[in-house]
């Protein structure tokens, strides 16, 4: 028999995940409590509990999203080598990452509504954001620059980010694929020289 605290920290997880996924998909506007309680498979009363408030699972989505970013730099450092920016550049801006806007990363789609947001969100993300640009610094050569490392890697998020969201708003794949092959070289440019990173135990 699963224990009914482990059971309770499933549902809690998949409720987060849930709304982490509405938000990404429709926006904090564009999604109600009651479709977020719906697509996460529990009543609104539960979502209330879960999460207080829509500002309050608002907050869980973004932490959630931008940890699976601070989770995935190292992870593509470690598997990638010194050829790390290109695997993540290739993935960033490939085609089954553009299509999935609500597993996709939370940079781009939740950046906007963070500009939206009160000066909480802004302050999370802030905190999420200078962590993840200095992840990216870390996996720069010469990083031992650290002014130099991290303006690049503030540059290479804000052309990634930016980038995508300009790619899934064209009408035409021949505007977005003009707009992809434009990205990727440039990407890498403003990278620059990447280094291989040991695995954090």
């Amino acid at each position: 028999m699963r224990h009914k605290g482990v059971q309770k920290e499933e549902t809690r997880r998949k409720v987060t995940e849930s709304v982490s996924r509405g938000f990404r998909k429709h926006g904090y506007a564009g999604i109600g409590i009651d479709k977020l309680a719906k697509d996460a498979g529990v009543t609104s009363g539960a979502f209330y509990a879960h999460f207080g408030s829509k500002n309050g699972a608002f907050e869980v989505a973004l932490n959630l999203g931008l940890d699976e970013v601070i989770e995935a730099i190292p992870r593509f450092q470690h598997e990638s080598g010194a050829a790390w920016v290109q695997a993540f550049v290739d993935y960033y801006l490939g085609q089954p990452h553009i299509k999935d806007l609500e597993c996709g990363c939370a940079m781009a789609s939740l950046t906007p509504e963070v500009v939206r947001s009160d000066a909480e969100f802004h302050a999370i993300y802030e905190t999420k954001m200078v962590r993840i640009a200095g992840l990216i610094a870390q996996g720069l050569l010469e990083a031992t620059d650290t002014q130099n490392a991290r303006g690049r890697a503030w540059a290479l998020l804000s052309l990634l980010t930016g980038g995508l969201n300009m790619v899934r708003a064209m009408n035409s794949p021949e505007a977005a694929d003009e707009l992809i092959e434009a990205l990727k070289p440039t990407a890498l440019a403003v990278a620059g020289p990447a280094r291989a990173v040991t695995k954090q135990r």
